[in-house]
């Protein structure tokens, strides 16, 4: 049986920040990947400590089309080799934004853990959004789970 890709595809505008020509654009790393892996976009060599968190650019800019947004991701991988993760995960990227796309990373590892120039270090998906108009109301309608909160089906 053979595979087609039936997913609708967007055009992303991007532009390189200067001097990173030599970054790979943000690339999908299988065919029906959800997220393109984002590269490190650092001078030299940073060794984040266990603990620390520290701003790191993707050396990239990004123009979504209204009705979109970017979601920035931990990488899987890093998580449970090192325990890197994003501090604001998911971080989001509204539509509207045209700064240099930077990632809140923090190392939860117990060991330093040294990023270098071109290495994979986050995720970035694109979703449609929905906004919404608030309607106020004096009850909202009743449903079986109704107030039931955390672990309220069992553990």
């Amino acid at each position: 049986m053979t595979k087609t890709n039936l997913m609708n595809k967007l055009k992303l505008q991007i532009r390189k920040k200067e001097n990173c020509e030599d970054l790979p654009l943000p690339k999908y790393m299988s065919q029906n990947s959800s997220g393109m892996d984002l590269y490190a976009d650092v001078d030299s060599e940073i060794s984040l400590a266990p603990g620390e968190i520290r701003l790191v650019s993707a050396g990239i800019y990004i123009s979504l089309p209204e009705g979109y947004e970017a979601q920035i991701r931990p990488r899987s991988g890093l998580a449970i080799k090192y325990g890197i993760g994003i501090v604001n995960s998911p971080g989001t990227i509204d539509a509207d934004y045209r700064g240099l796309i930077n990632i809140i990373l923090i190392n939860f590892g117990k060991t330093p853990y040294v990023i270098k120039r071109g290495m994979r270090i986050a995720q970035m998906v694109i979703n449609k959004v929905t906004q919404v108009d608030l309607e106020v109301v004096d009850e909202l309608d009743s449903t079986d789970r109704n107030t039931g909160g955390f672990g309220h089906t069992g553990v």
